[in-house]
């Protein structure tokens, strides 16, 4: 398995941090996939998918290139950086741009556990990565950016809160498929069969959600690591087009219903008013009805933010809706994110 070893004044130190280029990277590994994992991301294919074929097919290089560059069960490198804190999309695609012809070789070698087709045997393919990374940006995740900020802030100050309530294992836990802390230092990161890796004292290690259900690991030498990971389930769907379901809706109006349901994971009202586009005012006044009927409670704090969460009631009554069995998936699935580094 892919075992990190972590000590204590490391993990301490580590953060979450937002990527423009790790969501561009998920969302062109959701291009190449083809299928979603749930209705909001369906329709984003539908939205995005025709034109990225037709961008494939004005370049014979660009197919194959990607089909190489995500590989089996690892990430070319050069492709795929590691973004810094505070970095934006330019400036983490600049670093694919400036990787030698031989490096970005030698690294779809690697991913592709073989030798190249004669087709990205060229001396391009830094360039072509760059601008097809660039398309992906520009056209399909660029538009959406602002929203999806908002979101994959919730999912930050979400989990931060739970490092605060429950320590790092509950959150690591629960931080993607096949990542589990083992304790004594050690950091399951994915299932694969890859020789552990220690990480220095004084190596940066950061947290990066995106929205699309899929996640990667990556590290700059022995200076930088990073877990890219699908952030909270409930956050990742379209929530503005979700229908509430109407039994649910009846009973306590469709618009305090939609919060009831997205409070399956810890929220804040400005959190709440991002993701469902209701005003402040309504928002309150939602969460005052539902605290008044012992729907939801008040959980915690993240910074000044006051978070709000379901309590038991509020969870027998959003199941015996079938809006949880809706929302997750059958059987609770997080969709068949790649198993890539």
């Amino acid at each position: 398995m892919g075992l990190w070893q972590i000590d204590t004044d490391t993990l301490a130190r580590s953060r979450f941090v937002l990527s423009p280029f790790a969501e561009t990277f998920a969302s062109l590994k959701l291009l190449h996939a083809g299928t979603g994992a749930h209705p909001g991301e369906e329709a984003w294919l539908r939205a995005h998918l025709p034109g990225y074929r037709a961008r494939l097919a004005t370049d014979p290089v660009a197919a194959p290139l990607v089909r190489a560059a995500i590989g089996t069960s690892w990430i070319a490198d050069f492709f795929c950086p590691t973004s810094c804190e505070g970095e934006s999309f330019e400036e983490t695609v600049a670093r694919v741009r400036a990787a030698g012809p031989g490096e970005a070789r030698a690294d779809l070698r690697v991913s592709l556990r073989g030798p190249l087709p004669a087709a990205l045997e060229r001396d391009d393919l830094p360039e072509r990565a760059t601008a097809l990374l660039t398309y992906v940006w520009e056209e399909t995740v660029r538009p959406y950016w602002e929203r999806r900020r908002r979101v994959l802030e919730a999912d930050v100050v979400a989990r931060t809160a739970r490092v605060g309530q429950g320590g790092w294992a509950a959150v690591l836990d629960s931080l993607k498929p096949g990542a589990r802390w083992l304790g004594e230092s050690r950091f399951q990161v994915n299932p694969h069969a890859y020789p552990p890796r220690e990480i220095a004292a004084g190596a940066e290690l950061l947290f990066m959600p995106v929205t699309p259900r899929t996640s990667w690991v990556s590290w700059e030498g022995r200076e930088r690591y990073a877990v890219v990971y699908p952030c909270l389930g409930v956050l990742a769907e379209d929530h503005g087009r979700r229908p509430v379901p109407a039994g649910l809706g009846a009973l306590v109006g469709t618009a305090r219903a939609g919060v009831l349901m997205l409070l399956g994971t810890p929220l804040s009202t400005t959190q709440l008013v991002a993701v469902t586009g209701q005003g402040l005012g309504s928002v309150g006044r939602h969460l005052r009805v539902l605290l008044d009927a012992g729907l939801v409670e008040r959980w915690g704090r993240a910074g000044r933010s006051v978070l709000y969460v379901r309590t038991a009631a509020g969870e027998v009554l959003v199941e015996a809706s079938g809006a949880v069995r809706g929302a997750r998936g059958p059987g609770g699935t997080r969709g068949r994110a790649a198993p890539v580094r």
